[in-house]
This record gives C-alpha cells, structure tokens and sequence, in this order.
C-alpha cells in the first residue's frame, strides 16, 4: 500500500512524464528532420523540472528542492528536500533513444527516505521507500544473487569526449575486460542504478555525476538487497559523485579490480 508521500511522488511523475512523452513524440520528428534539437530539450528539460516542483510544492509546501535545472531551492522545513532530475539521460533523450528516466528522491535529515526513477517510453517505475522494499511497477526487486565478477555483466557510464577522468575510465574499462562477461553504457546512471536493482545488471560504476543522478538509486539498490559506494574509498558518493553499485559479494570484488586500474 503507497504511503501519502510515494502518492504524491508518483502523481507528480506521472503528470511531468505526460509532457515528456509528447515532447519524446515531436523529438523523434525532429531527428528525422535532421533539425538541432539542442534547443528542444532544454526547454523540454525545464518544463518538466518546473511541473514537478509545482506538482511537489502544492503537496508538500515549504520542502527545499535540488534539481539539475534550477540549483537549491530554499524551503522553509530545514528537514525536508526533494533531489530531482527531470531528464536523466538527456543524450538519449535528444537523440530519441528510449534510454533516459525522471528521477526524484526525498531527503529527509541529509537521509533519502523515498524514491521513483520513471522511464516514461517503456512504462517502467522503480520506486523504494525507506524500509519497505524496491519495486517496479508493483513487483519486488532483488539484485542479482552472482557471486563472481567473472559471471557479472556491469554498466559502465562512459565519460564523453570533454569529460574528466577519460585516462582513468580507459584503464577500468580495460581491467574490467579481462574480468566480466560483458560491459554496458546506457546512458543514464539513475537507470543503470534502478537496473542494478532489478537484478539486470551485477554492477554499475559511473564516475564525476551529480547528487540528483544518484540520490534515487542508491536507496533502490538498497532497498532490492544490493549496496553503494565511492569506488575509491569510503566516503559518501553524493559527496564525491563517484558510485559502484552491486551486491554484497561482488562489491568488494569489483573495488578491487578498479584499485589495479588506478594504480596501472
């Protein structure tokens, strides 16, 4: 049974990925068209950034808010805020590939508490609660149960041509070859998160991400069974926007193999 808040969550997603879907539809025209869409989907992004704080606001006045679009927004409860990213995956999205999620999360006390990651072309909800177990749609999550990272299939965010790090995700890249069955980039690191949950992917790693990327998944990982982490060390991946993602027996496995990257 959804709490009063996943409610209002999900009514807000639901309300901003009705726009998304029309906006995906003229998207792909465009693309056809051989038309810049740069433009399009910065303005898409910030209709559904701005729709999902009117949505949230009227439910739950004076919660701050983090978003990609609009930065911090001051609330008047200090304990409350909802982290959201309104298009997470937007290469994709601009390239009318149906790889790319809305994702939200609900901080209270410097915790995530609750959580919804939509892909609004396949009609794929994950969300998790505090305590209370991941879904998508209304099915219960279990990370995948491989203990060897031989037999694991990992996502892997590739950095973009400008990106930082690029020597450092080669090297990874290259160890983790030599180790796993297969190695994935969707695009979305809110999506390979919420995969990871599911039990589709055995790992994710993703590198220089921001809060609002991450803040959703890593309570669903947590709550299908699975466990996040800094790849370099201990320290929170919010803080440090680097995260690996995976269960308890591979987590260990795959730090180590990135630690032979660093250090090569």
């Amino acid at each position: 049974m959804s709490t009063p808040v996943m409610t209002v969550m999900t009514a807000a997603v639901r309300k901003a990925a009705r726009s998304l879907q029309r906006d995906y539809g003229e998207l792909a025209q465009l693309q056809v068209a051989q038309k810049a869409p740069g433009d399009f989907v910065t303005i898409a992004d910030k209709r559904c950034d701005k729709l999902l704080r009117e949505e949230l606001s009227k439910a739950r006045p004076g919660y701050a808010f983090l978003t990609e679009e609009t930065g911090v927004v001051q609330g008047s409860d200090p304990d409350h805020r909802f982290i959201i990213d309104p298009i997470d995956g937007t290469m994709n999205f601009m390239h009318a590939v149906p790889m790319f999620a809305i994702t939200v999360a609900l901080e209270r006390k410097d915790e995530i508490v609750a959580a919804i990651t939509y892909n609004p072309i396949t009609d794929e909800m994950y969300s998790a609660e505090k305590g209370s177990g991941a879904f998508l749609n209304n099915k219960r999550l279990r990370v995948a149960q491989r203990r060897d990272i031989h037999d694991a299939l990992v996502s892997y965010e590739l950095p973009h041509r400008g990106g930082k790090d690029l020597a450092l995700s080669r090297a990874e890249i290259s160890v983790l070859q030599q180790h796993v069955v297969g190695i994935r980039s969707p695009g979305s690191a809110a999506l390979s998160l919420a995969y990871v949950a599911a039990g589709r992917f055995d790992a994710m790693i993703c590198r220089n991400i921001h809060p609002w990327d991450m803040a959703a998944g890593i309570l669903i990982v947590r709550e299908a069974g699975g466990f996040s982490a800094d790849p370099d060390g201990d320290r929170n991946p919010m803080e440090t926007g680097h995260i690996i993602a995976a269960n308890a027996d591979l987590l260990p496995q795959f730090k180590s193999a990135l630690s032979r990257a660093r250090a090569a």
